[in-house]
């Protein structure tokens, strides 16, 4: 008896398909990252290709079943279902890959983790346990850096942490977790001047020294939570 032969192109979403299963098949205790999966699926998919289609024959027996959809008449049922079908599940793929998700993270969130002592930047040490703000000792123009402290916020922070500081953004619902609320006493209120430098953006404690803007930006959340909690 005669075994039928397994058309090229199935034969080829075979492998790909036993890959796929055998990779997200877990491997005792571990499973490997989907990052990690579609990295080796890449290379997996190019690798059957190019196999598949090694000369000029394997490759008209390759694309002939796709030519003779997308050709024939008399398989026009048939390519409008394919043409329906396809869009739809590529399109439920891309939703469940950009979807937000707001179960809770594998690992507790480390709200405050623990600074260095001091920090070495430009072969200069900062000692984070005595660093203050410079700008607070300038009294006469504190009220013109809490303004420019306050357009620094809303040109890079209140997009995800409101024009309130509350956390509550316009993109605030795309992260997980959640930005801060720092609103609350246990963000802003209960941290040294010097912490909050450190976990600033861009790039920490450097960008500050370099620039104003961190010092800045700190005299504007503090008296604005302050004149908040005041009623003003």
């Amino acid at each position: 008896m005669r075994i039928p032969r397994i058309p090229r192109l199935l034969l080829a979403v075979i492998i790909i398909a036993g890959c796929y299963l055998l990779l997200k098949i877990p491997s005792g205790r571990y499973l490997i990252p989907s990052s990690v999966i579609m990295l080796y699926m890449f290379f997996i998919i190019v690798g059957v290709l190019l196999v598949m289609t090694i000369n000029d024959k394997s490759t008209r027996e390759m694309t002939a079943p796709i030519i003779s959809l997308l050709v024939k008449p008399e398989k026009k049922l048939s390519r409008s279902i394919v043409f329906v079908i396809v869009p739809l599940l590529f399109g439920y793929l891309t939703y469940t890959k950009v979807k937000p998700s707001f179960d809770a993270p594998v690992e507790l969130r480390a709200v405050h983790p623990a600074p260095p002592s001091s920090v070495k930047i430009y072969n200069k040490s900062y000692n984070l346990l005595t660093l203050e703000n410079p700008l607070r000792k300038d009294t006469g123009n504190v009220a013109q850096y809490v303004k420019e402290g306050g357009e620094i916020y809303f040109k890079n922070c209140f997009y995800c942490h409101g024009d309130k500081l509350d956390g509550k953004g316009h993109y605030a619902r795309g992260f997980n977790p959640l930005p801060l609320n720092f609103q609350d006493i246990g963000t802003i209120a209960q941290l040294q001047e010097s912490y909050v430098f450190w976990r600033l953006p861009p790039a920490g404690l450097a960008y500050l020294l370099r620039l104003p803007h961190g010092f800045q930006q700190c005299l504007y959340g503090s008296i604005f939570l302050q004149r908040k909690r005041s009623g003003r």
